[in-house]
């Protein structure tokens, strides 16, 4: 039987002795009268196919020419070139590198975060409220992710990472009345949802796995895996491990808000921060990180409740001489800014605060990360008339 016939571009080299093969692996002399002819006219049916292709490949290229591709967006890569999501897509997820369970210790007291042994084994965690046991308040892995309708993975987009309050639960709170996700669509921006649990339904600020070293840095690394299976397409797995991160945190979030900018390893990727009545403690890793980020936005919203933590740090600013402003301004990118409400409850800060849904508020003044160039040009257009 005749073996498949490989054509090689070989050249002879300088000073190639006669009978040797032109190249290495080149075809050997001295080939059977009939093997040879069957080469002959492979090989001028190969050369016959290229003057061929040459001639006409201008007019080929001229009547079937592809569209050129829309260059890559800035700031993050696209590795994928997919439509925009035609539905809204949402997902409660287990997580391998979740904030808990968690096995360290607490970073304050130097004492291992589960202290308590009951006679049956079952393990809790000593806190203000009392004791707090694993199997109810720690041993959550899930985490809510949200893409929009419209996400465009080819776009410039963003990751929001919220960090719910005390005594909530994804499915009741950030994913019902605090409208986190609805927010987020109603923003028209580029961005994704990760929201995971805390403490399920407790009053306890502990962070868990983000007190750990390159903890968040673990934890968003592993969102993009799960977000690109929520997309649908895998190959964007790349493009989430890129997108920037925005955090926002509620209430007692601001604990692990503060460890993961401290110690989380992925600060570089943090835009921005947004604090709504959270600014309880912590006040010096929320400095470093408006320090060591000038171009960040950082926003802290707050009523009474958390007016201390607040007042804290905007005189250790003016101390230092770092400028703050004490209303948003049109677009907020290296923006540090203290907003200080009137009329707001601290239950309801997530959806009423110096305004009605401020994560849209704060979300829509980012510059670059649009989800529809056209629903602006539209709104406009409806004004207008």
């Amino acid at each position: 039987m005749q073996q498949p016939f490989v054509a090689r571009q070989c050249h002879p080299r300088e000073g190639a002795e006669p009978g040797k093969p032109p190249c290495p692996g080149g075809l050997a002399p001295r080939l059977p009268a009939s093997a040879a002819m069957t080469w002959r006219a492979q090989l001028t049916a190969i050369v016959l196919a290229g003057c061929i292709a040459a001639t006409l490949g201008p007019a080929l290229a001229q009547t079937h020419a592809p569209a050129p591709l829309p260059p890559v967006p800035v700031p993050h890569e696209v590795h994928a070139r997919i439509p925009p999501l035609k539905a809204p897509k949402s997902a409660l997820v287990e997580f391998d590198v979740s904030p808990f369970p968690y096995e360290g210790v607490v970073p304050r007291t130097h004492r291992p975060f589960f202290d308590i042994t009951d006679e049956d084994g079952r393990r809790g965690h000593s806190s203000r409220a009392g004791v707090l046991w694993e199997d109810a308040t720690y041993s959550d892995r899930r985490a809510l992710l949200f893409m929009p309708k419209g996400f465009d993975v080819r776009r410039p987009g963003l990751i929001v990472v919220f960090l719910h309050g005390n005594r909530a639960t994804l499915e009741r709170d950030v994913g019902g009345r605090q409208r986190v996700a609805a927010q987020i669509a109603d923003a028209n921006v580029n961005a994704v949802l990760v929201a995971p649990q805390l403490a399920v339904n407790a009053n306890d600020s502990s962070a868990g796995r983000f007190w750990e070293s390159y903890g968040f840095a673990r934890f968003i690394g592993e969102a993009g895996a799960h977000l690109a299976r929520l997309h649908g397409d895998r190959r964007t797995r790349k493009t989430f491990a890129t997108l920037p991160v925005v955090i926002v945190a509620y209430s007692g979030g601001y604990v692990p808000a503060a460890w993961a900018l401290a110690k989380g390893g992925s600060e570089s990727r943090v835009v921005g921060v947004l604090l709504l009545d959270a600014l309880y403690g912590e006040v010096d890793k929320y400095a470093d990180f408006i320090a060591r980020h000038p171009n960040a936005f950082f926003i802290s919203a707050y009523t009474s409740s958390s007016a201390r933590g607040n007042e804290s740090l905007q005189q250790y600013l003016a101390e230092h001489e770092h400028p703050f402003v004490t209303s948003l301004p049109p677009r907020v990118e290296g923006t540090v800014a203290f907003l200080r409400t009137s009329g707001a409850g601290h239950e309801d800060f997530v959806t009423r605060a110096w305004t009605d849904d401020p994560i849209r508020d704060v979300l829509q003044r980012l510059g670059g990360y649009t989800r529809d160039p056209t629903r602006r040009i539209r709104t406009r257009q409806n004004l207008a008339r």
